[in-house]
């Protein structure tokens, strides 16, 4: 059983979010499996990330420590969704790597989405 059911996150713009998610959380093998005006559901079977249309986002800090953590079935993944993140206007918070500080085979790599949000992508393989 998973602790966490589901997550929600605001964006101001649901169509530039749709973009960037499909392409990133496609590289782990993740699907839009809701998508309507003002919101989506990614997931792998049910929907654990809503993104939704919001007047008022949580305005995105990098000093807070708040970062979604995706798993990738792989390193290759890891690298593909990075890749991915940044050709869908991402932008580099952390190239894919080993960060044995974390675990010994912990391989991550950090985004920061087009809203702000720092993203990552890890394996544990």
């Amino acid at each position: 059983m998973s602790m966490i059911n589901h997550l929600s996150i605001g964006v101001r713009d649901v169509a530039r979010a749709k973009s960037f998610y499909d392409a990133t959380l496609g590289a782990l093998g993740y699907k839009c499996l809701s998508a309507g005006e003002t919101s989506l559901g990614y997931g792998d079977g049910s929907v654990a990330l809503w993104i939704n249309e919001a007047k008022s986002p949580v305005k995105a800090d990098p000093n807070s420590g708040l970062h979604l953590c995706f798993t990738a079935a792989s390193r290759k993944a890891v690298d593909s969704f990075h890749k991915a993140a940044l050709k869908a206007g991402g932008k580099d918070n952390g190239k894919p790597g080993l960060r044995t500080d974390y675990s010994p085979d912990y391989y991550g790599a950090f985004v920061i989405d087009p809203d702000g949000n720092n993203v990552e992508a890890v394996c544990h393989k």
